[in-house]
């Protein structure tokens, strides 16, 4: 089963998204997060403190497929920060963003997270996937974060048609949507 939980900031998607694993000890946390400040850091501090110290955590951005162990349940929080991770490793310190740059970073998010799926199918494992809905609110005025939210969109877009179920969170409260 492959679940998709999207969502707007602190609406409760990860909250949502570990409570599906609630009372299961057999859970790999994928985490896709970089700790590059004490603000990022007090974060993840935050989210290990949330969930069951059983589960394993597997760290990275690349290669998420080697995640997969002999665990049937897996969680990946958050597909946006992948993008964002993946979309400045490819675009560095570029200014400007163009459509063959955009098209490279899309393609190796969706890459990654189509192998893992793949991986996961493979095996008849569980994998809930958390994401961020970023097209909710004004056009933002940098062009780095209107390509973002556009790679974002898409890459959600996309994994949506790949998942078994996607739910909204909203305020705290979930609705399935697919």
């Amino acid at each position: 089963m492959i679940i998709l939980v999207t969502g707007g900031a602190r609406s409760g998607k990860s909250r949502f998204a570990e409570n599906l694993y609630k009372g299961r000890k057999d859970v790999v946390y994928i985490a896709t997060s970089k700790i590059t400040d004490d603000e990022m850091r007090e974060r993840v501090k935050l989210h290990q403190e949330s969930r069951p110290s059983q589960w394993r955590t597997y760290e990275g951005n690349y290669d998420l497929h080697k995640a997969i162990g002999g665990e049937k349940n897996y969680l990946l929080d958050c597909l946006t920060v992948l993008t964002s991770n993946i979309m400045f490793d490819i675009s560095k310190d570029v200014e400007y963003i163009d459509y063959k740059i955009q098209s490279k970073i899309e393609d190796k998010v969706i890459q990654e997270i189509e192998n893992l799926i793949n991986r996961v199918r493979e095996k008849d494992y569980n994998l809930i996937l958390v994401t961020n809905e970023v097209g909710y609110s004004i056009v933002p005025e940098h062009h780095v974060a209107r390509v973002f939210r556009d790679i974002q969109g898409r890459v959600n877009q996309k994994i949506a048609s790949l998942s078994d179920e996607v739910y909204l969170v909203c305020c705290g409260i979930p609705v399935k949507i697919k």
